[in-house]
C-alpha cells in the first residue's frame, strides 16, 4: 500500500464519526478503518 518507512503522511479527511479516514501517502489517497489506522507508528 505504500506504507513504508520514512514515508510522509497527511491526513486528508475524516468521516463525521471518525471512520474511515482518508490519508495521502506520497500522492496516492488510501482509505483506512481507525482499527487500520492505529496501527501505523508515526516519527517527526
Amino acid at each position: 500500500m505504500g506504507l513504508l518507512p520514512g514515508r510522509k503522511v497527511t491526513v486528508l479527511f475524516k468521516a463525521p464519526f471518525g471512520d474511515p479516514i482518508a490519508i495521502d501517502v506520497g500522492g496516492y489517497v488510501l482509505s483506512l478503518r481507525k482499527s487500520e489506522a492505529q496501527i501505523i507508528t508515526l516519527m517527526d
